[in-house]
């Protein structure tokens, strides 16, 4: 029987369902003391006891499953789901992802931190951020290099997540990471640039659609800074993110990253305290800090600082308080006898419906990027198949994946499926087998033998040949052999042989750097010392040569799949970008190995990010990608190896060619640097949206509904896709768009739409497109706004963004742009048409961007298009120029090449610090030099700020 207080908490109006959601939330607000709603701004909300509330925990990690919380189903990686370009699928891992996660929330009481409350269910996913540079350590979390297609799939991920239930979510989708995050290096310390352009075009493009749905119910802000300015403390959280959640009418409760807070003040230096930063954070939207693990009492007390002293007021902290508790009356929290999805149990957790799932989802998401008729494998015809390489007879967990409840390896999936046919798989890994013997004291390190893998850069693993573990270095600098899995933050798994001479080698740490020495009193192995000199040295003794293994095992063979690729936790992870796309050499050795005495050899890459497979592209008669795929990846690829299943999947991202020197990571303007299918000129290996099949597609009877629309209209596009082949497959029609004769850098191409279709052999499908003008828009910088320009369009079906099979022209009709008007009006320098050797800045710590030469010591420039300089009698430029700048700084104005004046940049005591810098041009503006349109460029000298100019009619007053 109930307390008679806990009977008078239920008669409260926030109890009450009947009334308005806003209305409960303002009730409940309102009776929460200041400091109970101070305290709930940490990831672990307190419980409030006389009031019923119960503790609340913001996140739990659900990117491609549950994650973090024991054994569940584990579904492929992010880009492999991105890789099936299948909404429908994607939605429904989604929904698994949630129902497991509720039954996590209701029934697994001894995962609960005590007095910190149940397991949340506000999911932490999906990844938004695109997947621009395929070096990056996180690339695995991404679903595409393009932002419509992350877009659809995020959206779909986020329905699946939160039901369909009007009134109450089973899950709430986070987006992640909020913006532009693409570099591990460094991460809490770059910048990421970005004109506006990019931001509106491509950064932005992949969250807007997903938020403005109302299928996401929150952000999380990212690490690294844009233009300067941290994300924790960027306008764009309030100016963009929550202006497009409006319409919807829910607020997003947007989270910190983990001690991102505490990073604004200790690595970045933005802010002089913590209180200080922490309550920048909160004005500009966070409303959670998740920061210093459990311990909420720190982060809390900066908080609060920051409301003694005035930094915030209880408005800021009521704002961000009512935006939880929303998500709270939405999830359930105090309506348990109405919420829909209470009753969901523990049998859920990997259920034979989900294990289903899982295993759909793996083969829907193989890619086939070359077959010259080798595939599918022909059990009658090649019965006895060598599967070699590490990754043939192990499946690996990322980060972000559940602890896989068992495990289908590529060797057991074919050796499955081949023994039902009358065949055979023979497993070999390929890895030589190794004994290191001190020179000091002739024992063997751990006394036994290793299976030695390379991962890349010379990252090796050695795994004792008797209990199968992981040799790990040890918080005391011990080696012992124990680690049955690769999964920790810092991996301590992980090591060098380096050669010292005379056959000897060097066995060094990559966590510590430090090398391996032998204790000459007792003999103990401990890994510190910090040169060369003082290191052991080891003779390394081949007890087992992996690669003669391999050839006789492809010899002995009809076939060989070799399965090569990354260990996610090795060379490529959070933390830690990849230096270059290549194999790493050891796994490339093994492959030309096994094809110098099998040419029927398949090979398999299961990775997180492309690699750069030239050598196998123009050497092997068959490859195929796939992503770490989850408990299910050897029933898949088995099905797709043997033709059980068409290999349905596209390339969600370019896989550039080893020779292709890539970008800086650094770099993020895609238009300049030339990132992406959009923008890069040279012909990639395989293309972003390429995949092959086993049977074939035409594409026929391309038509518009109309071939002209205005800038606003739209257009209906039909095309027929017909399978000619003599099996049942799948294909991605994909339709781009493409500008012609533009006044701005264009894309090469830009998706505007896609399909996944399914057909039987002969069956024929006509399909509709609805197109609408606004995927022909690209960003205005004159005007501050997406446009669609008047003129010629190309509409095209494509197989990938290579191969366009069918294109037909439209034409946008409507007034030609005009010239860019600045004379009497303020123009924002970042609002250039082109720019060379500038870095993109930070106005003051609330908001603005500026412009800075990249390097003092060289002049930048930006160009403006088809400017208007009509009755221009004046120049204003606004400079800031911080104290102690080496030499003198100066910017040059010319029209046309010619140049109209040279203004010389005081310095201003501080890089907040503006001013305002002018001349006049009485000489120039009689002469008539500055009428009519011309091509206007600034460039740079020296250090300092630009943030904007103006010409102006009239002469300054006196």
């Amino acid at each position: 029987m109930s307390s008679p207080s806990v009977s008078a908490t239920e008669r409260l109006p926030f109890r009450d369902p009947a009334l308005p959601l806003r209305k409960r939330v303002d009730d409940l607000l309102e009776r929460l003391t200041p400091d109970e709603r101070i305290a709930m701004l940490h990831q672990y909300a307190p419980a409030v006891p006389r009031l019923g509330v119960a503790a609340f925990r913001t996140g739990s990690e659900a990117l491609h499953g549950v994650a973090w919380l024991g054994e569940a189903t584990v579904f492929p990686q992010a880009v492999g789901l991105g890789a099936t370009w299948d909404e429908e699928l994607v939605r429904e891992i989604g929904e698994a992802t949630s129902v497991e996660l509720r039954a996590f929330h209701h029934h697994r009481e001894p995962l609960m931190a005590p007095g910190r409350g149940p397991i949340s269910l506000q999911a932490w996913a999906p990844v938004l951020n695109l997947l621009r540079d395929p070096r990056w350590g996180r690339n695995e979390e991404g679903y595409a290099e393009d932002p419509v297609h992350t877009a659809r799939l995020g959206e779909a991920f986020c329905r699946g997540l939160a039901g369909d239930d009007p009134d109450h979510l089973r899950a709430a989708p986070v987006l992640k990471h909020f913006l532009a995050y693409n570099n591990e290096d460094d991460r809490c310390t770059t910048s990421s640039g970005l004109r506006p352009r990019v931001l509106h075009e491509y950064d932005l493009a992949a969250f807007r659609p997903v938020v403005a749905s109302g299928a996401a119910t929150g952000a999380m802000a990212a690490y690294n800074l844009v233009n300067g300015r941290p994300c924790h403390v960027s306008p764009l959280i309030e100016a963009e993110l929550r202006r497009w959640a409006e319409p919807t009418g829910y607020e997003l409760f947007v989270v910190s990253d983990a001690e991102a807070p505490s990073n604004l003040v200790d690595p970045e230096h933005y802010f002089d305290d913590h209180a200080e930063s922490h309550a920048a954070a909160l004005k500009a939207g966070i409303d959670s800090f998740t920061d210093h693990g459990e311990d909420s009492a720190t982060p809390v007390g900066r908080l609060r600082e920051a409301l003694e002293r005035g930094l915030i007021d209880e408005a800021d902290v009521h704002r961000a308080v009512r935006r939880q508790l929303e998500l709270r009356f939405r999830l359930g929290e105090f309506d348990p006898d109405l919420d829909p999805y209470a009753g969901i149990g523990p049998e859920v957790i990997d259920s034979p419906e989900h294990r289903s799932l899982a295993r759909r989802a793996a083969t829907e998401s193989v890619v086939l990027l070359k077959n010259t008729g080798l595939l599918p494998l022909d059990p009658a015809r090649t019965p006895r198949v060598a599967v070699i390489g590490p990754l043939a007879g192990t499946l690996c967990e990322d980060w972000y994946s559940a602890t896989l409840p068992y495990q289908v390896t590529v060797a057991a999936g074919l050796g499955a499926a081949l023994g039902a046919r009358g065949g055979e798989v023979v497993q070999e890994e390929g890895a030589d087998r190794i004994a290191l013997r001190s020179r000091t004291s002739r024992e063997l390190l751990g006394k036994t033998a290793f299976d030695v893998v390379d991962w890349g850069r010379a990252m090796l693993t050695l795994r004792d040949v008797e209990t199968g573990r992981y040799l790990s270095l040890k918080d005391d600098a011990s080696l012992v052999a124990d680690r049955e899995l690769l999964k920790t933050w810092d991996v301590h798994e992980t090591f060098r042989l380096e050669p010292a001479g005379d056959g000897a080698v060097l066995l060094r740490s990559v966590l510590t750097g430090r090398y391996a020495a032998v204790d000459p009193v007792d003999g103990r192995v401990a890994v510190t010392a910090e040169t060369p000199e003082t290191a052991e040295r080891w003779q390394r003794e081949v007890l087992r040569d992996g690669a003669a293994e391999a050839r006789a095992a492809a010899e002995a063979a009809d076939i060989a799949v070799v399965v090569l690729g990354n260990h996610p936790m090795v060379n490529g992870r959070e933390t830690e970008d990849r230096v270059d796309t290549a194999l790493p050499a050891g796994q490339e050795a093994l492959l030309r190995a096994v094809t110098a005495v099998r040419p029927e050899t398949a090979l398999v890459v299961t990775s997180s990010y492309p690699y750069a497979l030239d050598w196998a592209d123009e050497h092997l008669p068959a490859v195929v990608w796939t992503s770490h795929g989850g408990q299910e990846t050897g029933h898949a690829l088995a099905e797709v190896l043997l033709g059980g299943a068409e290999p349905a999947g596209r390339l969600p991202q370019t896989w550039y060619r080893g020779e292709d020197p890539l970008p800086d990571p650094l770099d993020y303007d895609i238009i300049s640097a030339g990132w992406t299918y959009q923008y890069h000129r040279a012909a990639p290996l395989y293309p972003y949206g390429h995949g092959l099949s086993y049977t074939a597609f035409t594409h026929r009877d391309l038509r518009l509904s109309q071939e002209s629309i205005t800038p606003d209209g739209s257009v209906e596009v039909t095309v027929t896709l017909a399978n000619c082949g003599a099996r049942t497959g799948s294909e991605v029609v994909q339709l781009y768009v493409r500008a012609l004769d533009t006044r701005y850098e264009a894309p090469r191409l830009r998706l505007a739409d896609f399909r996944k279709v399914r057909l039987e052999p002969g069956e024929s499908r006509e399909l509709t497109f609805e197109l609408p003008a606004g995927r022909l828009a690209h960003w205005d910088v004159a005007t501050g706004a997406f446009t669609v320009d008047p003129g010629g369009y190309e509409v095209l079906v494509a197989r990938s963004a290579e191969d366009v099979v069918l294109t037909t022209p439209l034409t946008v009709t409507g007034t030609a742009p005009q010239p860019r008007v600045v004379v009497d009006r303020r123009t924002l320098t970042l609002d250039f048409d082109d720019h060379a050797a500038i870095a993109i800045v930070d106005v003051n710590r609330i908001g603005g961007d500026a412009v800075t030469p990249a390097d003092p010591e060289r002049p930048a420039t930006l160009l403006f298009r088809s400017v208007d300089l009509t009755g221009a009698v004046r120049v204003d430029i606004e400079v800031a120029r911080a104290d102690g700048e080496a030499g003198e700084a100066s910017l040059e104005i010319l029209a046309d090449g010619q140049e109209l004046i040279r203004l010389a940049v005081p310095v201003t005591g501080d890089r907040y610090a503006w001013t305002t810098v002018g001349t006049e041009l009485p000489g120039l503006a009689s002469s008539g030099v500055l009428d009519g349109v011309h091509d206007l460029t600034l460039v740079l000298h020296g250090a300092f700020r630009l943030l904007a100019f103006r010409f102006g009619s009239t002469p300054a007053a006196d």
